[in-house]
C-alpha cells in the first residue's frame, strides 16, 4: 500500500531515487571508511585507526535510517554491492592501498563531496517533491558530514 503522506506517488519515486543514491553513497564510504581502519599505518596509527572506527560507526547508522526512510516513503531498498556500486557517485579504489595522507585526503573529499550533493538534493525534496520530511532528514545527514569532514580537515597540514 502506497502511503497517503500529501506527496504524489511519481513524486514520492523521485525523493525515494535521491535517497537510493544517498544510500549507496553512505554504503560506498563506510566500505572505504573500514578499509582504511583495517589497513591504517604509520606515526598516528592507534588515533587514526580509533578516528575511522568512529567515523564508520556514524555511516553505519546512517545506511539503516536512509533504507528505512526509503521504505517509509514506500519504495523497496536496495541492498547488494552491484546496486550500491551502479547508484553511487562515489568512486571506489580497488587494489589500491593509501598511505595515511591520501586516505584523509579521499575520506575529505569524499564527505565533501556528499555535502555538497545534499546541498543540491535539499531543495528537490522541497521545491518539487514537497517532501519535507526528507529535505530535513537529508539536512540532518549533510551536517553529520560536515563535522566529519571538518574531523578529517584538520589533519590537512
Amino acid at each position: 500500500m502506497s502511503p497517503n503522506i500529501g506527496i504524489t506517488p511519481k513524486n514520492l519515486k523521485k525523493s525515494t531515487h535521491i535517497l537510493a543514491t544517498i544510500l549507496s553513497n553512505e554504503m560506498t564510504l563506510y566500505v572505504k571508511t573500514r578499509k582504511f581502519h583495517w589497513n591504517i599505518s604509520g606515526n598516528s596509527f592507534m588515533e587514526l585507526h580509533k578516528l575511522f572506527e568512529d567515523q564508520y560507526r556514524v555511516l553505519e547508522a546512517n545506511i539503516d535510517e536512509v533504507a528505512e526512510r526509503i521504505s517509509q516513503l514506500g519504495e523497496k531498498t536496495i541492498g547488494t554491492m552491484k546496486e550500491f556500486i551502479e547508484n553511487s557517485t562515489l568512486k571506489e579504489s580497488p587494489k589500491e592501498y593509501a598511505s595515511q595522507k591520501h586516505m584523509l585526503e579521499e575520506l575529505l573529499d569524499n564527505h565533501e563531496q556528499m555535502v555538497t550533493e545534499f546541498r543540491d538534493y535539499i531543495p528537490v525534496f522541497e521545491e518539487d517533491n514537497n517532501d519535507f520530511g526528507s529535505a530535513d532528514f537529508v539536512t540532518g545527514l549533510l551536517q553529520e558530514h560536515e563535522k566529519m569532514a571538518w574531523i578529517l580537515r584538520r589533519y590537512q597540514v
